[in-house]
This record gives C-alpha cells, sequence and structure tokens, in this order.
C-alpha cells in the first residue's frame, strides 16, 4: 500500500524527493551519517517547503494531500506521505482534528505510534515544538525505515543490552540530559508500556509530561526502546538539529557545513541544542 502511493504520488508531482550526499563522521567511536542537498531541483522544493513553512495560516495537514494519504490509523491519526523527503518511505501520523505540536502526547498518539512500530518496525519519532526542529505547529509523529547503517538507536542501546524492562537507562558516553527506556518485551510493542517508557523517562529527565504547552524535547522510539532528550534551541551555529539527530543522522543544507560538524564534533553539537 504505501509504495504503492508513492509511485502513484511521483507520477503525480506530488512527492518532492529532496535528493542528498552523506558523508560518515565517526566521534568517540560513535557513526554519524550527515547528509545535504545535492541537486538543484532538491534545492527548489527545499526552498518550496521554506517557503510553505513562513505561511503561518497554511496548515498542510488539515486536510492532507490527498494524493499523499496512506490511510486511517485509528480514529485520531491519518498516515500520510511527507511531501519533501529525505529519506525515503518517510511517513508522517497526523491528528485529525488540530493539536498544537507543544500539546501533551496522548493515549491515542501512543497507540499510533506502537501500531506503526509493530506493522512496519524502523524507528518512529516526534519533535516536540520549533525549539526541538517541528517544522510544523500541527501534531504529527514520524517514521522512517530501518536501513543498513541509518538513522537508529542501535548506535546508542548496544551497551545497555541487559538493562531490565521499564526502567530508565543513563548511556555512558552521551553527555547530554537522557534517558533511555525498554519498552517491548516478548509480546512485542504495545501503547501502553510505550506510553509508560515515556512517563519514566520525563521522571528521569525532568520533563513534565502533561505541561501545556510542553517544553521542547524529542522523543524516539524503535520496537525495544525509547529515548526522551529535554531540548534548549532548535540550532546551533547555523546547524539544526530535529529528533534524529539523537538517531545518529544529521542534515546541512551546504556541503560547506560538513567541516564545520567536524569540526564542532556531533557529540558537542547534540550537547549544545539540548539542556
Amino acid at each position: 500500500m504505501i509504495d504503492r502511493v508513492i509511485a502513484q504520488a511521483r507520477v503525480d508531482g506530488v512527492l518532492l524527493e529532496i535528493e542528498t550526499e552523506q558523508e560518515w563522521i565517526e566521534d568517540k567511536g560513535i557513526p554519524f551519517i550527515v547528509r545535504w542537498i545535492t541537486s538543484l531541483v532538491s534545492k527548489d522544493a527545499a526552498r518550496a517547503r521554506a517557503a510553505g513553512e513562513k505561511r503561518a495560516a497554511f496548515n498542510p495537514f488539515l486536510p492532507p494531500d490527498p494524493k499523499l494519504i496512506i490511510g486511517d490509523l485509528g480514529p485520531d491519526h491519518r498516515v500520510v506521505l511527507n511531501k519533501y523527503p529525505v529519506i525515503q518511505r518517510h511517513l508522517l501520523m497526523v491528528t485529525r482534528r488540530f493539536e498544537p505540536q507543544t500539546a501533551a502526547l496522548h493515549e491515542s498518539d501512543f497507540r499510533a505510534l506502537a501500531l506503526t512500530l509493530a506493522r512496519l518496525g524502523g524507528l518512529g519519532f516526534y519533535n516536540g515544538g520549533s525549539e526541538a526542529g517541528a517544522s510544523q505547529p500541527h501534531k504529527h509523529l514520524q517514521w522512517i525505515p530501518a536501513t543498513p547503517g541509518g538513522a537508529g538507536l542501535t548506535r546508542f542501546t548496544d551497551r545497555l543490552s541487559a538493562a531490565p524492562l521499564l526502567e530508565p537507562h543513563h548511556r555512558s558516553g552521551l553527555p547530554w540530559r537522557h534517558a533511555f527506556v525498554r519498552h517491548a518485551g516478548p509480546l512485542g510493542v504495545n501503547a501502553e508500556q510505550l506510553q509508560q517508557a515515556f512517563l519514566l523517562a520525563c521522571e528521569a529527565t525532568g520533563l513534565p509530561p502533561a505541561a501545556d504547552p510542553m517544553p521542547p524535547y524529542n522523543l524516539l522510539a524503535d520496537s525495544q526502546w525509547l529515548l526522551v532528550v529535554p531540548r534548549s534551541r532548535e540550532q546551533h551555529e547555523g546547524i539544526s538539529v530535529n529528533a534524529l539527530g539523537y538517531a545518529g543522522s544529521l542534515f546541512v543544507r551546504r556541503p560547506e557545513q560538513i567541516d564545520l560538524v567536524r569540526r564542532i564534533g556531533p557529540l558537542d553539537l547534540l550537547t549544545a541544542v539540548a539542556t
């Protein structure tokens, strides 16, 4: 179903995929992938995206473009394609009614995330507000597929393999405030344990889970682990960071910024935008 909608969206010209090149940077033994835009067509698409984001009254999710809709995900969410994907098969779990991206996450949000992870694996994530990397004010969770060497939590959770279920853990070597929680047992992903893991991670990091609005933060979850990182700002020295930075994936707009990432160091970059 997903691939069929993607193929038709390409034919219809509504899916504007951003072509990138990538380079690997290792920092204290942790591999990071850094992507940058390469083609003029992709740069035009990126400019169009930026222009759309500046139009405060425009909400691309209310309603979403019907040619980008994958389907319903329970009574409260729709799954739609990211119109400007840097990573292929990038999906968004969008609330049917407007809720701000800074609103607290509800049981229905965790249910949507759990269903997606159970069916597709991969990595789910949430940018809690503009200072955490959100580009749209309408609440949406996101998902990308697992790819060899791509964004993922395993580069960090490898040292936590013996960690008990539903207990917050700090991973040594990561200098920013964070909490990992193993949420899935033998029966696989479920919404209740995913939400419980989030509450435990919030408690461990001092993040109020029901604040309105929520302070900026990033949430990431795969089929085993959940990670919460409180945020202080969206960018450092002109390099923007969203949740995927904490899964080992960074994005820069110009190739010259690769040297800047290398000079700062990915770990220090992520620390600078955390709390």
